[in-house]
């Protein structure tokens, strides 16, 4: 089990690589596009949908190194409160709550993804982009995310990790 959650957290590790260097290639293609359009006086053909789809890309594909830094947004008032047994109860209804939403998003995004595919969808622009390539981040991205949730759900099973990556003990008991 402790080979599995470390090999999910440097698949996980490996997505946020990926990520930066979307991101990365995001902006230097913004900065090529504003040379292009106001210095060159230059139209710009495909610069526009690759900066969105590397964006949306980010997001999904850098979901799981997200989850496996505990980066996502997270009220932690109730945990805060709550003693060692119920804080682990609630960590793992909502990483299980988390692993549900994540299957139910990674198939519908294989869904559009193969749609696209098999139908030959691409943009509508110039560029003419097949959809599949930007489409696939959505069940890759949200699949590995899945998959970092049951890396975490077995890292609390087996006491490996703290719920809500707090202290065993609750800060405010006997105050």
């Amino acid at each position: 089990m402790s080979l599995f959650i470390r090999l999910v957290g440097a698949v996980s590790k490996g997505c946020g690589m990926i990520a930066a260097t979307l991101l990365l290639l995001a902006i230097l293609v913004v900065c090529q596009m504003v040379v292009m359009r106001y210095f060159l006086n230059a139209s710009t053909v495909w610069q526009t949908e690759f900066v969105v789809f590397s964006l949306v890309g980010t997001a999904f594909i850098g979901s799981p190194y997200v989850l496996l830094l505990k980066g996502h947004v997270n009220v932690d008032l109730l945990p805060l409160y709550l003693g060692h047994r119920a804080r682990f109860a609630l960590a793992l209804l909502a990483s299980g709550g988390g692993l549900l939403f994540c299957l139910v998003m990674a198939w519908t995004g294989y869904v559009l993804f193969h749609e696209a595919l098999v139908n030959g969808w691409t943009t509508s622009t110039v560029w003419a982009l097949p959809l599949w390539i930007p489409y696939l981040a959505m069940p890759f991205g949200i699949g590995l995310m899945a998959l970092q949730y049951v890396a975490d759900i077995l890292a609390l099973l087996g006491g490996h990790a703290m719920p809500f990556a707090m202290e065993a003990h609750n800060p405010f008991e006997g105050e």
